[in-house]
């Protein structure tokens, strides 16, 4: 499995349905990336409560039969589309690189979206070369454009331009804003979730990437449970974009 630290630049009973429709005030989005190698571990994370999202790396093990666990679960599916990155680390199947033309990379793109059932939307596995990289970038943006689908930016660059070129193909898009597991501690983890709840209370949202870690799973386990008390909801990754 790859490192979600790839060059990063920046560096009790269920909670009840929220209906995100009716949620105006603080609200949290969750992303659990690198879904599809472990069984285990994407079962586990698919039993996590609340409204969880959930991004499914293509032609993995497991993947598939995730993606349709989760979205049975009522919770929220993408593709964690693997891109290239500039620390030379390999993207398995369904790569998208600099060296594919046009055509290939559309159809590498097409054939990842296809591979995951229930995809509502696309977000980056690594991608520091390509997401800084506007060509590929329009490419990638008016397939999702044509499929109905939304981005968001993983930021494993400070250098992307993935968010921009989404609004200016109308592409509704998000950016992370913490990643909580570059370092898979308790303390670490708990370091990063008070830091994405800080930005909740300061802007009203965050986005906050993680990973199905044995660490990071017991935490939010825990976690995602006491989030209603501080008055915010967890919410899916479609209820934060921007409303047409």
């Amino acid at each position: 499995m790859l490192s979600p630290a790839e060059d990063i630049a920046d560096a009790e009973p269920l909670l009840p349905d929220v209906d995100v429709t009716a949620v105006s005030g603080n609200r949290l989005v969750i992303i659990l990336d690198d879904i599809g190698y472990s069984a285990e571990a994407g079962e586990r994370a698919v039993q996590l409560p609340g409204a969880v999202t959930y991004a499914v790396l293509p032609f993995t093990p497991h993947g598939q039969a995730l993606a349709r666990m989760a979205h049975e679960a009522g919770k929220e599916v993408m593709l964690h589309a693997p891109m290239s990155n500039l620390a030379g680390m390999a993207l398995g199947e369904g790569g998208l690189t600099l060296a594919l033309p046009e055509e290939e990379f559309v159809r590498t793109l097409r054939a990842a979206i296809a591979d995951i059932p229930h995809v509502v939307g696309v977000n980056n596995h690594t991608g520091s070369e390509l997401t800084a990289a506007e060509l590929p970038m329009q490419w990638v943006m008016r397939e999702l454009k044509a499929q109905g689908l939304f981005f968001v930016d993983s930021m494993t660059t400070g250098k992307s331009v993935a968010e921009k070129i989404a609004i200016d193909n109308h592409v509704p898009a998000l950016k992370r804003h913490v990643f909580l597991d570059n370092e898979a501690t308790p303390e670490a983890i708990d370091r990063e979730f008070q830091r994405a709840l800080a930005i909740v209370q300061q802007q009203g949202y965050a986005v906050a990437i993680g990973h199905p870690y044995p660490e990071t799973l017991a935490y939010l386990e825990q976690a995602i449970r006491l989030l209603p008390a501080q008055n915010i909801a967890l919410v899916p990754a479609s209820a934060l974009l921007p409303q047409p």
